[in-house]
């Protein structure tokens, strides 16, 4: 309503539309340059690191705390460095025609730049705290790309949400970060995974939850996974590169990373597992009720992680190399579905299921990457996806705990995947035309060839997969595992059980296919309960602070005053309450004479009178005998000055209340009131109190007065020493005082000449 009320009574004539940037292409091709070099770079050293090597550099960063800024590239570091690279290079390619005359395209190129900074130096940091330094940059950068278009309040709303559950995520992750590096007594990576006996450690429990807290929160398993998909409302090259191949594999890095040190206990199989296994299932029914075609790759996404969350929890080598292999897989072929959406939206107007058809004929090329990527995403020989889901079967059954639940699950999940591809190829593409708002047109070559690229890499890699078996697949099983292994990726296995599961994935996903629109109208009905739990506890929340907003700041000077006070009075008496110190100060250490006896009785009757006042009068009389009484008290025990002073201060107080007394109103107050005072007053004076006594106690530590007064006379030339003290130690804090109350005698002089600006004059001319 309110929406449809601000278009209603918008002006007739529109605002010009922001000019295009003229640097954003430049940035583009920058970017792609510099991506596609740092990508040769991790090529050139590929042959060392998969021989064994790991090149890398440490300089010392805080070296109290063992902190240091290395960095490190092994096997599974290369797998990640390489795809981030390369895909950053395709990516910026991609950007640049898609978002072409785009008014914030530079800084589009800006984030995107920061985002694969800070991911390449996640995934090479050899320190705990480095580590999380760029995790935590990941979390920043990501959510400047999803909330890119900041003009829309779903994108905006999506951002955040992004941002605070894997914010969230990474607090927890600092902690069991600290944790483990305590339980190590190092902060450096490459010493804790090559590390035994962490996982007898008392922490290890507490590490174990904390990290994957954190590895959930950023992978999107369940019950996070809700953040990942809400994230679609990102441009799609950002879908393509954030939520399929670098950002959401984060925290399947993080428990590969630490694989070697804390793997191997029934805690860590099981989470990982179950964990898992729920996301791979959960993801894949949401995924075929999606009607918006990119939702329904992000489920898949969702869908993805879990099962390499799952095939970690196992230290078997099959299933570590499944992983590994299917990481490689589905970067490759999510990412380029990703953008063969992005390029349908452009040349269609939509990404509706049901409004599209028939691509093959006016999108020939789009097409294609289409048919190429979904056959690797469905497991169909010859691609490399065959050979993923070969090795994830494999996988599953080699989980010895549990093989037969897990391969039922992979099985299951990956038949909802054959069956979304069905959908993809034989409607999106093969199907009748669809009624689209644009007529379907092919789109430029920046937007076609990047994904024809990528999903023709899945076909060449199936075809011949040595070219990333011993390149890049073996080292990062090495990595994962802590010890050498040999991984051969082939095509063809022979007939055996996995062959056997892979046709039953083929046949079940043949029936989800046909009974896809029954079967997405069911699921459709079933309501998304994350979601509706996330802003449930989002206004909760909010909620809950308007109302602690509400009880802390009623507009009450008094409720304010009466709080500070509080809360500098009771943590002291506590810390003396639970240090059994109250009782032992209560003992009088001198015997007081008369004249302090009766400088007390006056400030205590002038307090006392004060506090019952019912007239101002009254009430500044009895401040003022307590400034004497105190005065009196200082002078007694030798300190004129300072009696001066609060004399001086008394009087200035007395001069101030008199020039505003007249604007003041009457001096009321309930009974209630004055007994909340009254009690806080007292608390007030028994925590100066004790904390004075406390100070001036037998144990009173006297080295710095000493001090003060052995260097009064040489260094002041002066034998008061509080003067010296506040003249010449403390000269900057006394004269920071000074301004400080000369800024307040000016606020206090402008309130009390301020007065209401005269009424203007009504305009009898436009008055109706």
């Amino acid at each position: 309503m309110r929406m449809d009320l601000d278009i209603a009574q918008a002006p007739a004539t529109r605002s010009p539309l922001p000019a295009p940037d003229p640097l954003g292409p430049a940035a583009g091709w920058a970017l792609a340059l510099a991506a596609a070099g740092a990508a040769g770079l991790v090529l050139w050293w590929l042959p060392a690191v998969a021989a064994g090597g790991t090149p890398g550099l440490a300089t010392p960063w805080v070296e109290q705390l063992g902190i240091s800024l290395a960095f490190r590239m092994d096997g599974l570091g290369m797998l990640f460095a390489l795809l981030i690279t390369g895909f950053a290079a395709a990516i910026a390619v991609y950007a640049g025609g898609y978002l072409k005359g785009h008014p914030h395209l530079g800084r589009f190129f800006v984030y995107l730049a920061a985002f694969t900074a800070a991911m390449l130096g996640l995934v090479l940091a050899d320190d705990l705290i480095l580590l999380f330094v760029f995790w935590e940059l990941t979390t920043i950068t990501s959510f400047l790309l999803v909330g890119f278009e900041h003009g829309s309040a779903k994108a905006r709303r999506n951002a955040w949400q992004a941002l605070l559950v894997t914010g969230a995520g990474g607090l927890a992750l600092l902690a069991g970060l600290v944790l483990l590096g305590m339980a190590a007594g190092t902060m450096r990576i490459s010493e804790i995974v090559a590390m035994e006996g962490l996982t007898a450690d008392p922490l290890y429990p507490a590490i174990l939850a904390l990290l994957l807290l954190g590895a959930f929160t950023k992978s999107a398993q369940i019950p996070f996974h809700f953040w990942l998909p809400n994230a679609m409302a990102a441009p799609t090259p950002v879908s393509a590169f954030l939520h399929s191949a670098t950002m959401v594999k984060a925290g399947v890095y993080l428990v590969a990373r630490l694989h070697p040190a804390l793997s191997g206990t029934e805690v860590w199989m099981w989470s990982l597992s179950i964990v898992g296994a729920a996301t791979m299932l959960m993801a894949g029914l949401l995924a075929i009720r999606q009607t918006d075609l990119k939702l329904a790759l992000a489920y898949t996404s969702v869908m993805a992680l879990g099962s390499l969350m799952m095939f970690l929890g196992s230290a078997a080598t099959v299933a570590i190399a499944a992983a590994v292999t299917f990481l490689l897989v589905h970067a490759l072929y999510k990412a380029a579905l990703f953008l063969v959406v992005g390029s349908i939206d452009h040349g269609t107007g939509t990404r509706e299921l049901a409004r599209l058809g028939g691509l093959w004929r006016t999108m020939p090329l789009t097409s294609a990457a289409a048919v190429l990527a979904a056959g690797s995403m469905a497991g169909f020989p010859p691609f490399l996806g065959f050979i993923g889901k070969e090795l994830k079967y494999e996988g599953a059954l080699a989980i010895a705990e549990e093989p037969w639940p897990l391969a039922t699950a992979a099985v299951l999940s990956n038949a909802l995947m054959v069956g979304l591809t069905l959908v993809l190829i034989l409607r999106v593409v093969f199907g009748r035309p669809g009624n689209t708002p644009r007529t379907p047109h092919e789109v430029s070559p920046r937007l076609w060839l990047p994904p024809l690229l990528l999903a023709a890499l899945g076909l060449l890699c199936g075809i011949a997969p040595d070219l990333v078996g011993a390149s890049l697949v073996q080292p990062a099983v090495t990595a994962i595992l802590g010890r050498p292994e040999v991984v051969a990726l082939k095509l063809w296995h022979g007939v055996n059980l996995p062959l056997l599961m892979s046709v039953a994935t083929v046949l079940i996903g043949v029936g989800v296919f046909v009974l896809h629109r029954p079967l997405a109208a069911a699921l459709a009905r079933v309501p998304a309960v994350a979601d509706r739990l996330w802003d449930g506890l989002m206004d909760g929340i909010m909620r809950g602070f308007s109302a602690l907003t509400a009880a802390m700041q009623p507009g009450s000077l008094r409720v304010y005053l009466g709080a500070s006070f509080l809360a500098l009075a009771l943590p002291p008496l506590a810390w003396l309450a639970l240090g059994g110190g109250i009782l032992p100060l209560l003992q009088p250490s001198v015997t007081p004479d008369l004249a302090a006896i009766g400088a007390a009785v006056l400030a205590s009757a002038g307090a006392v009178l004060a506090a019952a006042a019912k007239r101002r009068m009254t009430a500044i009389g009895g401040l003022g005998a307590v400034g004497a009484g105190i005065a009196m008290l200082f002078t007694i025990y030798g300190a004129p000055d300072v009696a001066i002073t609060q004399l001086l201060a008394d009087v200035l107080l007395v001069v101030m209340i008199a020039a505003v007394m007249v604007h003041l109103p009457d001096l009321t107050g309930r009974r209630t009131s004055r007994l909340r005072d009254g009690a806080i007053a007292i608390c007030v004076g028994l925590a100066v109190m004790l904390l004075t006594l406390a100070a001036t106690g037998p144990a009173f530590d006297r080295s710095v007065a000493d001090a003060m007064a052995a260097l009064s006379v040489p260094e002041a030339h002066g034998r008061n020493i509080v003067n010296v003290i506040l003249v010449d130690f403390r000269a900057l804090d006394t004269f920071g005082e000074i301004v400080v109350v000369g800024i307040a005698a000016v606020a206090a002089l402008a309130l009390i000449r301020l007065r209401p600006a005269p009424a203007a004059p009504a305009n009898r001319e436009n008055t109706p």
